[in-house]
């Protein structure tokens, strides 16, 4: 089956960068979309980013445009996300998601991602 693991989370001061990491197996990014996800104490989980193979299309939530950058290692199925200038309100467990048959209108709805993975803690403060 599809596993999903991310990694590269932890403690960063406000206006620094991190890298997380999401490393498949069972599954081919050159194929489906790969999805970024966030979820804050007490708040709903939210969209990051996202690529869809068919297209090599990047999508970006409005906080995220500008600051962070999604990419892949197409021979090894990993995506990555780059975070930089970050901030306080970027706090929060980050999930990688993936899934099949999905269209660009319905890249931003987690639901529409059938695997996921166990989430990395990103935590921005002084």
């Amino acid at each position: 089956q599809v596993q999903l693991a991310e990694s590269g989370g932890g403690l960063v001061q406000p206006g620094g960068s991190l890298r997380l990491s999401c490393a498949a197996s069972g599954a081919t990014f050159r194929r489906g979309a790969v999805g970024w996800f966030r979820q804050a104490p007490g708040k709903e989980r939210e969209f990051v980013s996202a690529f869809k193979a068919s297209d090599a299309s990047t999508h970006y939530a409005e906080f995220a445009k500008g600051r962070f950058t999604l990419s892949r290692n197409n021979a090894r199925d990993t995506a990555y996300l780059q975070m930089n200038s970050l901030k306080p309100e970027d706090t929060a467990v980050y999930y990688c998601s993936y899934g099949t048959g999905l269209i660009t209108s319905t890249l931003r709805n987690g639901a529409a991602y059938t695997y996921w993975g166990q989430g990395t803690q990103v935590t921005v403060s002084s």
